[in-house]
C-alpha cells in the first residue's frame, strides 16, 4: 500500500470523518450503535467494541474506531504488528488515538452464506484453520473465532476479528463452528442450498451464550 495514500486517508478521517461521527457501546455483549455517519463514508459492520467505516475513494482501505469508553485497541494493534503480513488476515497501516487504518478485506461471513444459503466449502474451513495456526505460530491465541468474524472470498477463507488473539483463556467458538459445519451443515444445508433464517441465528446465537456463561459459573464453584 503507498504511504501517500494512507496519509490521504488518515488526513480525511480527521477532517471528514471523526468530527461528525456518533458512536456508542451501550453494553459491551451486543453490537455497538453508530447514530450518525457523515457522507460520504459508509458503515461496514459493528462488534461489541467497535465499528469498521470505509471512504468510496479508498477501495483497499477501512478504517476500525473504537467507541468510546471500550478498551482493546492497543491490544489489537499488537496483534496486527504480530501477524504482520498473511493473505487470511487484514493489515495494519496506521493506528492512533483509538482508531485503525485497515486493509480492506472483502467476502461475505459464513454467518451471512448460512442464512442467504450460499455454499460454503470444505476449503474455507481449512484455510480458516491454517491461518489460525499461523497465529498460534507468532504467540497469539485466537479466540472469540465464530461465524461472524471470519468470511469468505472467490472459495477462500478470512479471518476478519482478531481483537482477542492476546487473550490467553481457552476459546472454543470455532471448534463448535466446526462441528456444527461438519454434522449438520455439510450433510444437510450445503447440498440443498437451504436458507437458515436469522431469527433462528440468533436464538442458536444467544442460546450458545447463556450456555456457555452458565458452564463458566458452574466450573467457577468447584
Amino acid at each position: 500500500m503507498e504511504t501517500l495514500q494512507v496519509k490521504r486517508f488518515v488526513e480525511n478521517i480527521h477532517i471528514e470523518l471523526l468530527p461528525k461521527l456518533q458512536i456508542e457501546s451501550v453494553n459491551p455483549h451486543d453490537l455497538v450503535k453508530v447514530h450518525h455517519i457523515p457522507p460520504p463514508w459508509i458503515l461496514l459492520g459493528t462488534g461489541n467494541y467497535a465499528a469498521v467505516v470505509h471512504h468510496p475513494d479508498f477501495p483497499d482501505l477501512v478504517v476500525k474506531i473504537y467507541a468510546p469508553g471500550r478498551p482493546g485497541f492497543e491490544e489489537e494493534v499488537e496483534v496486527y504488528n504480530r501477524l504482520d503480513k498473511h493473505p487470511a488476515f487484514s493489515q495494519l497501516f496506521y493506528a492512533e488515538d483509538g482508531f485503525l487504518v485497515l486493509k480492506r478485506l472483502y467476502g461475505v461471513t459464513i454467518w451471512d452464506c448460512v442464512q442467504l444459503g450460499i455454499r460454503v466449502p470444505k476449503r474455507v474451513i481449512k484455510d480458516i484453520d491454517k491461518a489460525l495456526d499461523y497465529a498460534k505460530s507468532r504467540s497469539l491465541f485466537p479466540h472469540d473465532v465464530h461465524a461472524r468474524n471470519v468470511m469468505m472470498y472467490e472459495g477462500r477463507g478470512l479471518v476478519v476479528d482478531i481483537s482477542d488473539f492476546l487473550d490467553k483463556e481457552y476459546c472454543s467458538k470455532w471448534d463448535n463452528v466446526k462441528k456444527a459445519y461438519y454434522w449438520i451443515y455439510l450433510p444437510v444445508i450445503y447440498p440443498l442450498k437451504l436458507r437458515v433464517p436469522v431469527s433462528l441465528l440468533d436464538f442458536v446465537r444467544k442460546g450458545y451464550r447463556f450456555i456457555s456463561s452458565l458452564g463458566k459459573r458452574v466450573m467457577g464453584k468447584r
